[in-house]
């Protein structure tokens, strides 16, 4: 694609290269660097080509700063240890349809020797990483950085499971792959950023390098992230020849490798092989974007070299992007749990990737400011990692003279009191506590076994006492009588004394559980008990500044503000006094106990499985958990440690079969007795 055809003098053609490269780098800092594109892919690929013609048709005006010459995007300003790469890692030279990629064949086969076949794989559309292993074991871990130097990004690495801490054969040798995120695990984390009141990733890419790049491990970890691994420089130590083999080899060596690949000896056979894996894209787990072509011979493939920037032996097929125009009818806002009010386009009707789609998120209120949107604009609809329908163009030459700017509401849509913009967040919020649209999801949650655990009281009888107008949040739960309950449907008398029974014994939580049932944004079970053992009730946590409770060892600024904001509310002021009034419990029961780093638990993962018979599960996974463990809820390979009671199953199992160690619950015992309970 030229997009200058024709007559061009020097002077024009530099004009257009300078305004392509400037636009390319902005994009390609917020692509690279930021992790928040504010272009699609098919965008940015189209001026990169525009600017590739240029510098082809006008080769004296090409620089040594041009994006073309550069491998990738500059190394990242954070605080991550940079890694300089042995062998620099090189990026792919694009094409955009078949003609292109046939060009490309005949050129390189043209350079060879010899017949040509070719390996072609799926483009994972993820970050390109390097695995350095020493004698079987991984030692470090790097992104791609400008292709010369990345960052250390080892410590999240070893969080990832696909990822082998140890090959199963002692070989010294660095591979190179894809980290990617699972479109499921990319739908719920945009899910959850957005009701947390965060931006949200633009696609699956973006999603997996904001994780990868994490200070906090732990983050990483919670991101699901996964890889695959397709190349090596180091051929020989593998034993050999073509690029198919190596993927195989990979797999032996208990690598995670997309063995999806094909092998062609010609390249009439391309468009067969890439419409095929054209109509698996929407049924895979992961995100792709195209296919990789590659010389599969490995001799050939050092035949042809590398230029600056990319291998000649390969090159990557772009699929183009899937849209339809639709129009914008309206923009509905609506509530979520925690708050967070979020607006939704609702569009003409349109077919994208085998699926009827009316409506798009608009994520935030600075999104929709971004898109600028007006009453019935046309607009580009696409999929976002192949899964979430988003907007893209906005063609702002067919709008209507008398169209309308959607606008931010400054009140709520359901209950009409302010809404608030927190600092550090790009979401409005809704802090009333008696919202109509917030109650079913927080009553469910405040009722919830982690929360209150009042047990009998899930979503479906949630909302019938919502409908029938018997609770208008959570206080009105304890005021619940014998004759409004027993007429609820398929309620019977069994049931209404049970729950009544339930309800009475919540009372007597400790007060982290009524803390965290409050659902206040970033304030799981675990925040809630540091924060409240901090404080030892809720009245001192209530008169407590944002600065006394940031303080607290692994809260923050932002949880500390986001609890004095809930707490300042006049409504939830009067909702913790009602509870007080009907016998809530307001004080913290348990014993602060400090973790103790030096125990011979700090660090271990450990899994509780089978009967206790001396101790409760709960009190040996917070026994574990002041001792440093990692208590976790399933056996894997990165288990240190199985406590095995009576009647222990299928994990008990699963942990002899992989070597793990297991005690019984007397060792258990006789080992807190020596620790000191």
């Amino acid at each position: 694609m030229d997009e200058f055809e024709g007559v061009l003098d020097e002077t024009t053609a530099q004009k257009h290269i300078t305004q392509l490269r400037d636009q390319i780098k902005q994009w390609g800092k917020e692509y690279y660097e930021n992790d928040a594109p504010t272009v699609e892919d098919f965008t940015y690929d189209a001026a990169y080509a525009a600017l590739v013609s240029l510098e082809e048709r006008f080769p004296q005006l090409i620089t040594k700063d041009s994006p073309t010459q550069q491998v990738g995007g500059s190394v990242q300003k954070s605080a991550l240890p940079k890694v300089e790469h042995p062998v620099p890692m090189l990026s792919l030279g694009d094409v955009f349809s078949i003609e292109q990629l046939t060009d490309w064949a005949q050129r390189t086969e043209k350079n060879t020797t010899a017949k040509l076949a070719y390996n072609l794989e799926l483009k994972i559309d993820g970050l390109a990483i390097a695995l350095d292993y020493q004698d079987g074991k991984l030692v470090q871990a790097s992104t791609r950085g400008n292709g010369i130097i990345g960052e250390d990004v080892t410590a999240n690495i070893l969080t990832i499971a696909a990822i082998p801490k140890q090959l199963t054969e002692p070989l010294t040798l660095e591979v190179r792959g894809e980290v990617y995120m699972p479109k499921a695990a990319f739908a719920n984390l945009n899910k959850q950023r957005e009701a947390d009141g965060l931006a949200t990733f633009a696609n699956p890419r973006n999603a997996a390098a904001g994780s990868l790049r994490q200070l906090d491990a732990s983050v990483t970890k919670a991101r699901q992230l996964s890889a695959f691994i397709y190349y090596t420089d180091q051929a020989e130590v593998l034993g050999v020849t073509t690029q198919a083999a190596a993927l195989n080899r990979f797999a032996q060596l208990g690598l995670p490798v997309n063995l999806t690949n094909q092998v062609v000896t010609d390249s009439s056979q391309f468009t067969a092989i890439i419409d095929d894996f054209s109509t698996q894209r929407e049924t895979l787990a992961y995100g792709i974007d195209g296919v990789v072509i590659k010389v599969n011979d490995l001799n050939q493939q050092a035949e042809l070299g590398n230029t600056v920037k990319v291998p000649r032996w390969a090159i990557a097929y772009k699929f183009p992007p899937e849209e339809e125009v639709t129009q914008v009818l309206n923009v509905e806002w609506t509530v979520g749990r925690t708050g967070v009010v979020t607006p939704t386009a609702i569009m003409t009707p349109v077919q994208l990737a085998g699926t009827t789609v009316s409506r798009a998120s608009l994520h935030n209120p600075d999104y929709l400011a971004t898109k600028d949107l007006y009453t019935n604009d046309y607009v580009d609809l696409h999929k976002a990692g192949d899964i979430i329908p988003e907007i893209g163009q906005v063609y702002v030459e067919r709008r209507a003279a008398d169209a309308r700017k959607f606008m931010v509401p400054t009140h709520c849509p359901s209950c009409g009191a302010e809404l608030v913009h927190v600092d550090g967040e790009v979401a409005l919020r809704c802090i009333n506590p008696a919202c109509p649209a917030q109650l079913l999801e927080q009553l469910t949650h405040f009722a919830s076994r982690n929360a209150m655990n009042v047990d009998g009281l899930g979503p479906q009888i949630v909302s019938q006492l919502l409908n029938k107008g018997l609770v208008k949040d959570v206080a009105d739960l304890y005021q619940l009588t014998y004759d409004e309950l027993i007429m609820l449907d398929k309620f019977a008398e069994t049931a209404t004394n049970n729950l009544l029974a339930a309800l009475e014994v919540s009372k007597g939580n400790s007060a982290e559980r009524l803390l965290f049932g409050l659902g206040i944004r970033g304030v799981g079970a675990k925040v809630a008990k540091q924060v409240i053992s901090n404080f030892g009730d809720m009245a001192t946590l209530m008169d407590a500044t944002t600065a006394e409770i940031a303080q607290i060892d692994g809260i923050g600024l932002i949880i500390a503000e986001a609890i004095t904001q809930f707490f300042a509310n006049p409504q939830v002021k009067l909702l913790i006094e009602r509870l007080t009034d009907l016998g809530l419990n307001m004080a913290y029961l348990g014993t602060p106990v400090a973790i103790d780093n030096d125990s011979v638990f700090s660090g271990q993962k450990v899994v509780l499985t089978g009967k206790l018979t001396t101790l409760t599960r709960d009190g040996a996974k917070e026994w574990l958990e002041a001792r440093g463990a990692d208590v976790v809820g399933s056996v894997s390979k990165k288990t240190n440690l199985v406590i095995a009671g009576t009647d222990a199953g299928s994990k008990l199992t699963k942990a002899e079969a992989l070597g793990i160690e297991i005690w019984s619950e007397e060792r258990f015992i006789a080992t807190m007795n020596e620790q000191g309970e």
